[in-house]
């Protein structure tokens, strides 16, 4: 089992830069996809970025639409991924969640993700 709590959500204006924080538990992220997805009110969930760190391999692929913008990193030390947003527009506004699956398989597809966080709210104002 892994659990996953995301913070670092909140109000921000337009150009402004957020991190977010996805806290793991129950096992070391090391060895999974840490994915990050994002969802605005009427719409879907979306894939924004998966990561994954397995011996001296890493690896991560971006939504086009945060390509340049946006960056996942971990802290092994604090079993930790960060999601770094800088130029922050206000269609970036939704609920972002992480999620964790094992590696192998889809990365992008939030039905192929085992574990899911609560949830933070990122808003981007104008």
């Amino acid at each position: 089992q892994v659990h996953l709590v995301e913070s670092g959500g909140g109000l921000v204006q337009a150009g402004d830069s957020l991190r977010l924080s996805c806290a793991a538990s129950g096992r070391t992220f090391s060895g999974y996809y840490m994915g990050w997805f994002r969802q605005a009110p009427g719409k879907e969930r979306e894939f924004v970025g998966a990561a994954s760190w397995s011996g001296s391999s890493t690896f991560a692929n971006y939504a086009s639409f945060v390509k340049g913008r946006f960056t996942i990193s971990g802290d092994n030390a604090k079993n930790t991924v960060y999601l770094q947003m800088n130029s922050l527009k206000p269609e970036d506004t939704a609920i972002y969640y992480c999620a964790a699956r094992s590696l192998g398989g889809s990365y992008a597809s939030t039905g192929s993700y085992d574990y899911w966080g609560q949830g933070t709210q990122v808003t981007v104002s104008s």
